[in-house]
Parts: C-alpha cells; sequence; structure tokens
C-alpha cells in the first residue's frame, strides 16, 4: 500500500501498530473466535477493554478516584448540551470563551438552557487570536472554554484562574502537552481529532460538581450521574472507538507517555513554523503568540501559485492538506501519530515553489 501523509484534521492519523491491532480484533477478538463487533458488550472480555480504557484515561492525566471518565456516543458536539443541562443551575448563568467555530456552537445551545456571558472573543478579528484579560467570578456556575481551534489555528498557552468550575473542550489537542489536569472540573473531547476514530467522545469528570443544578426529572441519556453509575454502559456504548482509543492510549503510554509527546509535536511544529516565517510565499492566519502545535492554517501569499504549490503536494503524496471551507488556504494537523518525516516532506515541497 502506497501510504500517504496524512494531515487531516480529523478523523486523524492514528498509529499503524493501532490498525494491524484493530484488525485483528474484527477478525478475531482475543482468540475467542469472534469479532470485536459482535461480542456483547456485557462480555468480561470487552467489561475488560471498557475497565483498562478508562483507567489509562487517569494515568495519563495524573488523576485520582474523585474523578471518573466516561466514553459517551454522540460527538463532543452532544456535549454542547451535556455540560450546562448537569452543571448551569435552574435560573443560573454561565460564562464561556469564544475562540471559534466550535466555541460558538457550544455557547449557542448553552443558551438554549440558561444565561451565557461570553467573557472573551476574538470573533470580529477572524477568531486570529486567543482573548486574555478577562475575569470570570464566582457568581457564575462554571467557565467554558476550547483548548485549541482546529479552523482557525490557535491554542490556549495557558489557562486562568476561575472562581467558579473549569471546562474545557480538548477535542483536537488532548494527551498532545502537559498539563495540570486537576485544575479542570469537566474534559471532553471527540475521540477522532487525536485519540481514537469518530464515534465515542471522552468526558472526564469530577465527580463533586454533579447534582447541584436543581434541575428535576433529569433525561436519563443526557445524565452524567447515570452514565457514570452504569460505568459507561447505560446503553450498548460504541464499542470499536472506544478499543481503538484505548489502543492508542497505550500506544502513548508505551512511547513516553504526554511528556514524550509533547516535544515531539514541538518539533514537528517548529519544523513547519519556521518554514512558514521564512519563507515570503507563505503565512499564518493567526497570531504567532497563539499559534496552535496542532493545527497549522497557512495561506499563500501569491494566489498565482495556487495550482503550481496543490499539484507538488499532491504528487508528493501528502493528504488532507486543504483548509477548513470557512477559511480557505491550507491546514497541516500535526496531531500525535504524524510522524515528523511527513512534516519534513511537506516543508521540501513548501521549499520548491518559487
Amino acid at each position: 500500500m502506497n501510504k500517504k501523509h496524512n494531515f487531516s484534521a480529523g478523523p486523524c492519523i492514528l498509529p499503524q501498530e493501532v490498525f494491524e491491532k484493530s484488525a485483528q480484533a474484527i477478525l478475531d477478538f482475543n482468540g475467542i473466535g469472534l469479532s470485536l463487533l459482535e461480542i456483547s458488550h456485557r462480555s468480561k472480555d470487552f467489561v475488560a477493554v471498557m475497565d483498562e480504557a478508562r483507567a489509562i484515561v487517569k494515568r495519563l492525566m495524573n488523576l485520582g478516584d474523585d474523578y471518573e471518565v466516561l466514553y459517551l456516543g454522540s460527538g463532543a458536539s452532544m456535549q454542547f448540551a451535556m455540560v450546562p443541562y448537569n452543571l448551569m443551575k435552574v435560573g443560573g448563568k454561565a460564562a464561556y470563551l469564544d475562540t471559534g467555530t466550535w466555541a460558538a456552537g457550544a455557547i449557542k445551545e448553552a443558551k438554549k438552557l440558561g444565561t451565557v456571558d461570553v467573557v472573551g472573543s476574538s470573533k470580529d478579528e477572524n477568531y486570529s487570536f486567543i482573548p486574555k484579560n478577562y475575569t470570570v467570578g464566582s457568581e457564575y456556575d462554571y467557565f467554558h472554554c476550547t483548548s485549541n481551534n482546529t479552523i482557525y489555528g490557535t491554542q490556549m498557552k495557558s489557562f486562568p484562574e476561575v472562581d467558579t468550575l473549569m471546562v474545557c473542550d480538548m477535542s483536537s489537542d488532548i494527551f498532545s502537552r502537559q498539563l495540570d489536569f486537576s485544575k479542570f472540573d469537566l474534559i471532553y473531547a471527540g475521540a477522532q481529532k487525536n485519540m481514537g476514530p469518530a464515534g465515542v467522545t471522552l468526558v472526564v469528570i469530577k465527580k463533586e460538581i454533579l447534582g447541584k443544578t436543581g434541575r428535576e426529572n433529569m433525561l436519563s441519556m443526557l445524565d452524567y450521574s447515570q452514565h457514570i453509575s452504569k460505568e459507561s454502559m447505560y446503553n450498548t456504548p460504541p464499542v470499536f472507538p472506544i478499543y481503538a482509543s484505548l489502543l492508542t492510549l497505550q500506544y502513548l503510554e508505551n512511547n513516553g507517555g504526554i511528556a514524550a509527546a509533547e516535544q515531539r509535536n514541538e518539533a514537528k511544529a517548529k519544523l513547519l513554523y519556521d518554514e512558514i516565517d521564512s519563507n515570503p510565499l507563505f503565512e499564518t492566519f493567526c497570531v504567532k503568540e497563539d499559534r496552535s502545535l496542532m493545527n497549522v492554517s497557512f495561506k499563500l501569499t501569491d494566489e498565482s501559485k495556487k495550482e503550481e504549490f496543490d499539484n507538488a503536494w499532491k504528487a508528493a503524496g501528502i493528504s488532507g492538506l486543504n483548509g477548513h471551507r470557512s477559511l480557505g488556504g491550507y491546514r497541516a494537523s500535526l496531531y500525535n501519530a504524524l510522524p515528523i518525516e511527513s512534516v519534513q516532506v511537506l516543508v521540501d515541497v513548501m521549499k520548491s515553489i518559487k
């Protein structure tokens, strides 16, 4: 097979080892003569998968028993509704940071359940920077932010001190850099950006924050407490994406953990940004201080070179480089599994355009 250099923003590149083990599990899982796709989610073989998939997250994040790990369906966008449903008090309000399309989507859903104050936004400047110098007081039920913005190529380099709960959508940079994860009361992430295939969403939540909204007769499928009580199997879970996510996290753990991944990701990003900064034909969409290590969004300064550049990167075996339809240009996603050799191929192509 002619393997491509996969810069797709999601579903994303995964380690080859994960593909191989996942493929074997589909044919014969654990040597039991059945496919992973046909066994019961209540079987001891899959219960063991779920138990380890939950445990490894807490090991990687260095979190204790006061946190619970959930694997849920419906994508990270479902969390736009589940977060306010479970955390916003009846008649209460929440603070949101508006840093891009997905943050705006979260704000839109939260407004359907209560009052939302946008404490900072870069929308008026096409989300080209991360807002700073805002405050979040105790009058809010929680503060919501998005750590990395796949479309615009920005990333929060630090997180504010707030006098309320901290909620973060880490869909596109989870497990890519070292953080004090205990600073967050709830973290959620769609798997398909950095830790597995589409179809499952990771939720990491401090248990003590639940059950305080005053909301009666909670809808069971939207109630974190229900999913916690059933250990992520309140209903049939997305078995294959959870297994593939476990394999991905095991690969991460066995290759130096988050600290080593961060070093690799910084090296990849530096290689590409250095070329963009030194090559007059290219420029980024965002300010330098807020550049993402995961998603490098950039554009040509001379559109007459577009056909030449497009033909060159496609001929080099590069895939998934087109920018998001709302922004245009190009986007190179540098997720954990992307080797630096692929970045070098892209850089060499950029150097070849005259």
